[in-house]
C-alpha cells in the first residue's frame, strides 16, 4: 500500500500541474506519513528547484530527521542554480559533519555553485576532496572544474585541466572559449576555436560577442557570415551580440536580414531583449522611422525599450517626439529610470528646451526619488550650454556633489569658446589640464587663448609648463608664439 502511495505522489509531483499544486501535494504525503522519506524529499526539492521554489524546499528539508547523500544532493543542486549559492557550500559541510560522504553527483554542483561566486579560494577547496576521493575521472566534475578556473580567469590552469579531459565534448571546449574571452584573450580563444572539431551555436555565439564587445566588429561580422555558411541559424543571442556592431559599422543591409530572419522565424515573439536590440539597432542607424514602427508593434516592452526610443527619438534631432514619448511611457505606468532621465534631458539638449529641461531635471528628486548623476549634470550643462548660458552651467558644475570628469569640462569649453567667454574658456582648460595633465591639446588651447588675447608671457609659460611636465604637442596642433 505504502509504495502504490508513494508512486501516486511521485505521479503528482511530476505532473504539468505542480506548480499550482505544490502545497496540496506536499499535505497529502504528510496525511500519509510519507514526510521522512527521503525518496518523496528529494524529488520534491527537485520539483521545488524547477520552480524557483527554494525556500519552501529548504522548510521541507528542516524536516527531514535521517536525509541522505540523494536528499543532500538535491538540495545542493538547488542552490548551486538557483542560489543563493553559498548555501550550496554549508550544505555540503553540514553534510560532512554528519558522517554523510559525498558521491560523484555531488562534486557537480559544488563547483558550479563557486563559479556562480567566483569563489576560487572555496572551489580550489573542493577540487581537493574531489582529488582525495578520486571523482575527477567523472566528465561532469571535470568539466566544472574546468568552468571554475576559466571563470576565475585562471586560464592556465584551466587549459592544463582540459587536457586531461579524456572525452572533451563541444561544452567544455565552449567553457573554456569563454575564460580566454573573458580574461581578454579573444585572440587564444579564436585559436582554440579553430581547434574545434565539432561546434555549437554557443561556440559562434561566444567569439560574435567578444569580438564586438572588444570593438572588433568587422571581425564579428566576418564570423557571423561564416557561422551561416556553415550552416548554423542565428538565435537570440547571435543576434543581440551582432546587431551592435552591424549599427557601429552601418551594415544596414545585414541588420536589416537579421530583422527579417528574427520576424519569419518568431526568434523574438516573446523576448523583450531582442526587441530591444532590434530597435536599437535601427535608431543607431538613423532609421528612426523604422525604430517607431517597430517600437510601436513590440508586444512586450520593458523601461530599457522605452529609453532606447527616447534616447533614438533625441539623437535623430526629433528631441520634442522624444519629450512626448516619455510623457506616455509615465502615463501607460512604466516608472522612469536613471537612464530615462539621460535619455529625456539630451531630447531637452538637442531641442533646446531650457525651462523643460529644468523641471526634468528638478523632478527627479521631488517625484521619482531618484538623485542626479553625473550623467545628468552633463545633460544639463550640455543644454545650458547649447543655449548660451555658459556661466550657469559653470555654477551647475560647481555645485555638484561628485567631481567634474573631463567630458563635462570638455563640454563647457566647447560651449564657452562658442558663445565667446574667454575667461570661462580659460578656467575649462585649466580644470582640463589638472585631470589630463598628459593631454598636449589641452596645454595647445590655452596657449592659443592667451595668445588671442596677446598674452604673450602666458604663452611663454605654457610652453615651459610643456618642457618641465615632458609633454610632446601632438602633430596638427598650433602654438601660436
Amino acid at each position: 500500500m505504502w509504495l502504490e502511495v508513494e508512486r501516486r505522489i511521485l505521479r503528482q509531483l511530476h505532473s504539468h500541474k505542480t506548480r499550482t499544486r505544490l502545497l496540496e501535494i506536499h499535505a497529502h504525503f504528510l496525511r500519509h506519513g510519507l514526510h521522512q522519506s527521503n525518496q518523496i524529499l528529494s524529488h520534491f526539492v527537485s520539483v521545488c528547484r524547477a520552480e524557483n521554489q527554494m525556500t519552501y524546499a529548504a522548510l521541507v528539508f528542516q524536516q527531514s530527521l535521517y536525509p541522505n547523500i540523494i536528499l543532500f544532493n538535491s538540495m545542493i543542486k538547488g542552490y548551486s542554480l538557483c542560489g543563493p549559492f553559498e548555501k550550496a557550500l554549508h550544505l555540503f559541510t553540514r553534510m560532512r559533519n554528519r558522517g554523510i560522504w559525498p558521491d560523484e553527483y555531488t562534486f557537480g554542483p559544488l563547483i558550479k555553485a563557486c563559479c556562480n561566486l567566483c569563489d576560487l579560494s572555496a572551489g580550489q577547496c573542493i577540487h581537493g576532496e574531489i582529488l582525495k576521493l578520486g571523482f575527477e575521472s567523472h566528465s561532469s566534475v571535470g568539466i566544472g572544474i574546468v568552468e571554475l578556473y576559466a571563470n576565475c580567469e585562471r586560464t592556465d590552469d584551466a587549459k592544463k585541466l582540459f587536457d586531461e579531459i579524456p572525452q572533451r565534448d563541444v561544452v567544455s571546449w565552449n567553457l573554456l572559449i569563454n575564460g580566454f574571452c573573458k580574461s581578454g584573450d579573444v585572440d587564444r580563444g579564436l585559436h582554440l576555436f579553430r581547434e574545434m572539431s565539432e561546434r555549437s551555436i554557443a561556440s559562434w555565439n561566444t567569439l560574435i560577442s567578444f569580438f564586438s564587445k572588444n570593438g572588433r566588429d568587422d571581425e564579428a561580422l566576418e564570423l557571423f557570415r561564416k557561422m551561416q555558411v556553415d550552416g548554423f541559424k542565428p538565435d537570440e543571442t547571435t543576434v543581440v551580440s551582432i546587431l551592435p556592431a552591424c549599427a557601429r559599422l552601418g551594415a544596414v543591409d545585414v541588420g536589416k536580414w537579421i530583422h527579417s530572419h528574427a520576424q519569419s522565424s518568431e526568434l523574438f515573439r516573446d523576448s523583450i531583449t531582442g526587441g530591444n536590440s532590434i530597435l536599437n539597432f535601427y535608431c543607431k542607424c538613423g532609421e528612426i522611422e523604422a525604430a517607431l514602427m517597430i517600437f510601436r508593434e513590440m508586444p512586450l516592452k520593458n523601461v530599457i525599450s522605452w529609453n532606447t526610443m527616447i534616447s533614438g527619438l533625441a539623437f535623430n534631432g526629433k528631441g520634442e517626439l522624444g519629450l512626448d514619448l516619455f510623457e506616455e511611457m509615465m502615463s501607460v505606468g512604466v516608472n522612469p529610470d536613471d537612464s530615462s532621465f539621460v535619455a529625456v534631458l539630451t531630447c531637452c539638449a538637442h531641442a533646446r528646451l531650457l525651462q523643460k529641461g529644468r523641471n526634468l531635471f528638478a523632478s527627479m528628486t521631488a517625484r521619482h526619488q531618484l538623485h542626479p548623476k553625473l550623467e545628468h549634470y552633463g545633460c544639463m550643462a550640455d543644454l545650458l550650454g547649447r543655449i548660451g548660458c555658459v556661466r550657469e552651467a559653470y555654477d551647475l558644475i560647481k555645485s555638484m556633489p561628485m567631481r567634474p570628469n573631463a567630458s563635462l569640462w570638455g563640454s563647457l569649453l566647447s560651449a564657452s569658446r562658442m558663445h565667446g567667454d574667454t575667461d570661462l574658456a580659460e578656467c575649462a582648460i585649466k580644470e582640463l589640464i589638472n585631470l589630463e595633465p598628459w593631454n598636449s591639446g589641452n596645454y595647445v588651447l590655452l596657449s592659443n587663448i592667451y595668445a588671442e588675447g596677446r598674452r604673450w608671457d602666458e604663452v611663454e609659460g605654457m610652453r615651459v609648463l610643456m618642457k618641465e611636465n615632458n609633454i610632446k604637442k601632438t602633430a596638427g596642433h598650433s602654438m601660436v608664439g
